[in-house]
């Protein structure tokens, strides 16, 4: 059995969907479309590519995170060099390292583009701050002047990785179509970064309300972060360091956020053991205990899940209207020989 699974976002900690996944491939079932959002969307992609939970175990196991930390020399000057980053480059740190990591893994994949993969076989959340909107790729893309199938599922993964102030946004120019009459230079360039900010765990992506379409529907199942994020407080001691603190506390809320009882349903919660997002230096007995974690939650949770029970639950829930009676077992009459 084939089902929809969505990745919430979460940074580091994404190496649990990683275990989620393992899970999931082991109690049999497949995986039909899937989405996710920052972390979540390097998931999604790689699955959607078909890589299986032996081989996700393996890059993680093989990949030192820390590596995506990277920025020219020029700008480790103590202090003064990260800031002059910030204000050229509007980041700490280039994402380029993290998108070639992902295009190479796709690519050994036979992945290149969206159009390498199934229509809808993946969807991938990000945040357009210029237009303040949520972007969903690769359809959205083309609001600027830009073909879907065309798009690199790679640059789409960085785009909704790319964390505010800590990776450098992508920045898209306007199609000379698209631009607005009398617009300035500036007013060319869209910026884009993480989907966390406005949508880290979009489980509505593959809702279909018609209640004649669910019985033969796919099952969706959301697979979120959850947890406080770092044990260890945000240290403030200047504008560069309340930036950090301030956009990891933001993105880190959403992991506690409250899972509105309709969706309890469909959502696997996975603890992530006091981790943060912006965690890039974590051992590799923390990386195993994140993998173990998505697994573990993973396993309970399909332990006690019925596809009757989450249709019924759907109906009710999501399509708002009461489950159909389905028939029982036939009643015998007369006597039993």
């Amino acid at each position: 059995m084939n089902i929809n699974a969505v990745f919430q976002g979460g940074g580091v900690k994404g190496i649990a969907l990683a275990g989620a996944v393992s899970a999931v491939e082991k109690l049999g079932y497949g995986f039909n479309q899937v989405a996710g959002t920052s972390s979540g969307a390097i998931v999604a992609s790689l699955v959607a590519a078909g890589y299986k939970a032996d081989e996700l175990r393996a890059i993680i196991e093989g990949t030192p995170f820390h590596s995506f930390l990277q920025r020219a020399p020029i700008f480790n000057t103590k202090l003064i060099g990260p800031l002059a980053r910030l204000f050229i480059k509007k980041g700490l740190y280039s994402g380029e390292a993290l998108e070639h990591w992902v295009h190479r893994l796709l690519l050994a994949k036979g992945i290149r583009t969206f159009g390498d993969l199934r229509p809808e076989q993946l969807r991938i959340i990000a945040s357009d701050i210029s237009g303040r909107k949520l972007l969903v790729l690769p359809d959205d893309i083309a609001h600027y002047g830009i073909d879907p199938k065309r798009l690199l599922v790679a640059k789409a993964v960085r785009m909704s990785t790319s964390i505010p102030y800590f990776f450098d946004p992508v920045i898209i120019r306007k199609r000379k179509p698209m631009r607005s009459q009398g617009a300035t230079f500036a007013d060319q360039f869209v910026y884009i970064v993480d989907g966390g900010l406005l949508s880290n765990f979009p489980l509505w992506l593959f809702d279909n309300v018609d209640p004649v379409s669910v019985e033969s529907l796919t099952p969706t199942i959301g697979f979120q972060l959850v947890g406080r994020g770092s044990a260890k407080p945000n240290p403030v001691s200047g504008p560069l360091s309340m930036l950090k603190a301030l956009f990891s506390t933001m993105l880190d809320a959403h992991d506690d956020h409250y899972i509105q009882e309709n969706n309890r349903f469909r959502t696997v919660k996975i603890p992530t053991h006091g981790i943060g997002i912006t965690d890039f230096d974590l051992t590799a007995e923390q990386s195993v205990e994140l993998f173990n974690a998505g697994l573990q939650a993973t396993n309970k949770f399909f332990g006690k899940w019925k596809v009757s029970d989450y249709k019924d639950q759907y109906y009710t829930q999501v399509c708002r209207m009461p489950a159909p009676r389905r028939p029982g077992p036939p009643v015998i009459q007369g006597p039993v020989p």
